[in-house]
């Protein structure tokens, strides 16, 4: 009982002097603080922890000095951290009485995660190290914390980011030699490192597709110039059962790019650095200009800085962070797992692909996912009225801020999120580890999903710069959120991604608003990239007022056109994409499903978008923080002849089996549907096989009917060597609906009279105009002709309902030059393999 009256006296006496100095609950905190003292700027606290607690208990206490509510006020310096600062229910504030975690007027406090390590000497003596490496490294002890061995991913020296030890420099990567999903085994070139096969604890970065993979390296077998890497469990399943992003094997592009990290061998220039975690010393190259004696270096120990986590009937709410920085956090899961990405950074735990296709949720899919989610520095489930302004995120191995599931009008508003290894800034549920991944999200209980969140005028710049395959800005399944007036820049992949779930079925999301963003300079690495992403049904959505601009050229994309502005990627449906500037109309529309409207997107746009993009003025002085451009060329801003592969325009594509029939009609159809293109222009002859549909990514389609029919090659005919449509007719007679029939030959075999099928066909229009005119004449909507190789494919295009039999006729009708035509092109043509003695054309029917 007098312990108990003692600490309501120290209570009352904290609230007479926040009302005698500040005439508000005010809870002071400095690092030379103490947990004991009453909290006033004389006595102040020495931890948030410390804080939070007195400020609960003047909530449970309903102390009338906290009528106007709590300012906990942090002075300046760094408090680093030995655990998460954990806010709970009990601490959530009303709206007339909020809790407020702010910096001290005109300072900047840090919350870090690290630990200072000191005592650095040269190693010299140090065998391990080449002759080179000797006398240039530092090492010092690396201390224990809480009696276990301190091991980390991240170094930082005075706040810039020292380079993990690998085996190639710079932005350099070797390119695998092959891929053994059976074995789960990987071939590649031998590095030219000594010794390097005996090094315990190496790791392998691979870059495939739209994600990167890290991989712990069980054993490295040398053969010659060739080494074959086998990979711990449970990565190694994982990473070669799962079907997509899997690794990249092509004679166009060449092989998935990696280097090789973690190894004392690979230190070999400056800023890198390798830890010996069994016998706790780090090793460090020196950049120019940094001396060891007085050097900031700083390792994270926690993952977690701050933890805001209520319950679905209990949220945390009304607690608000003001100028405060957050710095220095780690990520341990791929050095005790691996990272195997499905995408957007989250991480596999089991993924295979299904040997007969199809779930009852999506006719066609080929892959099952379970993910789970990396860690954030700062994290919020269940909350509501909650806030972060003028905050600073910096130096963190995976995400900054991620309001993970139940959030509910928070504010997200004005904060720089700088030298982040994963997302900046992530929102909402991404799949739970026992929801599949591409099932339509619908909780019984709709407060689960993050709602009316606010995420405006942060600038996010040099993010992403681990975990390649991480957003600026990455948003799962939410709905009526705003992300409006943010500058995102200098990113490894693509600056906003909004949904999940691959699904065109109705699902939780809705009313998602992308505003007057301004997104540049991204793609650093990774293709299948755009500035603003989006996946699943949305309705009432919209992209809009957007600035977009500047896409890199990586290096080491899987395809080096796949490279967008704008990319509404499988399911997305009911968005409204309007008024976006960027250099080209470069975008991609993949599997869509229904109602989604464009409008005025492109270089046309006017220039006040461009000028209203972008952080407001109120908060241009984040801007002198930005991540300096890299030297990294951009691609161009027109469509090149190189880029059409991606410019809309109809395609004929076509699968030739082994024997006939061996490609089912309805399994084709199925597929088509699946990819949201059309199932009625579908036709068969033998043992080939054809469709015709408008696509703008043929080798993304490629790419994936390879994998849905293996076996079967595959033809796509994307590139007219003749085009004929009704504007070369005097009275056009253009109509809306169409039928088309398809036909194939083959040119003959003699290199001249090839070329000369090609030359009559590009003057045919100003030699042979009859040959127009009966075209004209027979009602012929469209005629293309394509070519592969020797082989030819025809297209013609009559108003539906007529029959090509009887329209042909019509264009020798009276006019001999067109059936002198007819019979000098039998001299280029002849049927292809399996046509009857004497036929030439044969028809899919």
């Amino acid at each position: 009982m007098r312990g108990t009256k003692v600490y309501s006296r120290l209570v009352m006496i904290s609230c007479f002097l926040f009302v005698q100095q500040a005439m508000a609950a005010d809870i002071y905190v400095s690092v030379s603080g103490d947990d004991r003292n009453i909290g006033s700027a004389i006595q102040p606290k020495a931890t948030l922890q410390g804080a939070l607690r007195q400020a609960r208990e003047l909530r449970r206490l309903k102390d009338p000095c906290i009528a106007g509510g709590i300012h906990i006020i942090v002075k300046q310096g760094t408090y680093y951290l030995y655990e998460p600062v954990f806010i709970r229910p009990e601490d959530a504030g009303t709206p007339d009485c909020p809790t407020i975690i702010e910096a001290a007027s005109g300072e900047q406090p840090v919350f870090s995660g690290g630990i200072q390590l000191k005592g650095w000497q040269r190693a010299t003596g140090v065998k391990t190290l080449n002759a080179v490496a000797r006398k240039n490294v530092w090492m010092t002890d690396v201390p224990e914390v809480g009696n276990e061995l301190l091991n980390f991913r991240q170094v930082w020296v005075n706040n810039q980011k020292a380079i993990r030890a690998k085996d190639c420099n710079g932005d350099t990567m070797s390119r695998i030699l092959s891929w053994n999903h059976k074995t789960e085994q990987c071939w590649i070139p031998t590095p030219p490192v000594a010794n390097f096969a005996g090094q315990n604890g190496m790791e392998m970065f691979i870059h495939q597709w739209w994600a990167i993979a890290n991989l712990r390296i069980k054993k490295a077998e040398v053969h010659g110039d060739s080494t074959l890497l086998t990979f711990h469990q449970p990565e190694s399943k994982v990473q070669s059962e799962h079907p997509w992003p899997a690794p990249w094997q092509s004679k166009e592009s060449g092989n998935s790019a990696f280097y090789l990290t973690n190894s004392i061998a690979f230190l070999d220039e400056p800023g890198e650095w390798f830890l010996d975690v069994k016998g706790q010393k780090l090793y460090y190259w020196p950049r120019k200009g940094e001396n060891m004696a007085d050097a900031a270096v700083v390792a994270p120990v926690l993952e977690t800085l701050v933890t805001m986590q209520g319950t679905i009937d209990k949220p945390v709410s009304n607690i608000f962070f003001k100028g405060i920085s957050f710095q220095h956090t780690g990520w341990l899961r791929p050095s005790q797992k691996g990272h195997v990405p499905l995408q957007s950074g989250m991480y596999l735990i089991d993924a295979y692909k299904l040997k007969v296709p199809g779930t009852p949720e999506k006719r066609g899919l080929e892959n099952q996912a379970w993910v789970g989610r990396p860690a954030a520095a700062v994290e919020a489930i269940f909350t509501s009225h909650t806030g972060f302004t003028g905050c600073r995120f910096e130096h963190m191995a995976s995400t900054g801020l991620d309001y993970k599931r139940g959030n509910h009008y928070d504010s997200i508003t004005g904060n720089l999120f700088r030298d982040i290894g994963g997302s900046g800034i992530q929102l909402g549920v991404f799949s739970d580890e026992a929801f599949e991944a591409h099932l339509p999200y619908q909780p019984q209980d709709e407060r689960e999903v993050s709602s009316f969140t606010q995420i405006c005028n942060n600038l996010v710049t040099d993010v992403t710069n681990e975990d390649w395959g991480t957003l600026g800005i990455s948003a799962g399944f939410v709905k009526d959120v705003t992300i409006a007036h943010n500058e995102v820049n200098e990113v490894a992949y693509s600056g906003i991604s909004v949904g999940w779930g691959w699904t065109k079925a109705i699902n939780v999301m809705r009313n998602n608003k992308v505003l007057s963003n301004k997104i540049h300079h991204y793609a650093k690495h990774m293709y299948d990239v755009a500035a603003v992403y989006t996946l699943s049904a949305q309705p009432g959505s919209v992209i809009m007022d957007n600035y977009v601009d500047s896409i890199y050229k990586a290096p080491y994309a899987h395809i080096p056109v796949h490279w967008f502005y704008l990319y509404c990627d499988e399911g997305t449906s009911y968005y409204t994409v309007k008024n976006n500037w960027c250099p080209a109309e470069k975008f991609l529309q993949n599997a869509n499903g229904p109602n989604n409207l464009w409008v005025n997107n492109g270089p046309t746009v006017a220039d006040s978008v461009k000028r209203m993009a972008g952080l407001q003025p109120a908060y241009h002085y984040l801007l002198k923080d930005k991540a300096p451009t890299s030297a990294r060329p951009v691609n161009a801003h027109s469509v090149t002849e190189e880029q059409r592969a991606i410019v809309e325009k109809p395609v004929v594509v076509e699968l030739q089996a082994v024997k006939e029939g061996a490609v089912s009609i309805s399994d084709l159809k199925v597929f088509l549907a699946h990819q949201s293109l059309r199932t009625d222009i579908v036709r068969q002859w033998k043992n080939h096989s054809v469709f015709f549909d408008v696509i703008k990514d043929t080798q993304l389609l490629k790419e994936k009917l390879v994998k849905a029919f293996p076996g079967v090659a595959i033809r796509i005919y994307d590139q007219p060597v003749y085009v004929f449509d009704r504007r070369r007719c005097d009275s056009l007679g253009i109509v809306t609906e169409w039928d088309h029939s398809i036909l194939t030959a083959n040119l003959t075999a003699e290199p001249v009279l090839q070329q000369q099928y090609l030359d009559d066909h590009t003057s045919q229009f100003q030699k042979w105009p009859e040959v127009a005119s009966g075209f004209c004449r027979a009602g012929f909507q469209q005629l293309l002709v394509y070519k592969s190789g020797r082989q030819l494919m025809l297209v013609i295009s009559i108003p539906k309902g007529e029959k090509l039999d009887n329209l042909n006729p019509k264009t020798t009708l009276n006019n001999p030059k067109v059936v002198e035509w007819n019979e000098r092109m039998k001299q280029y043509q002849q049927g292809i393999e399996g046509a009857q003695p004497g036929e030439v054309w044969v028809e899919f029917k």
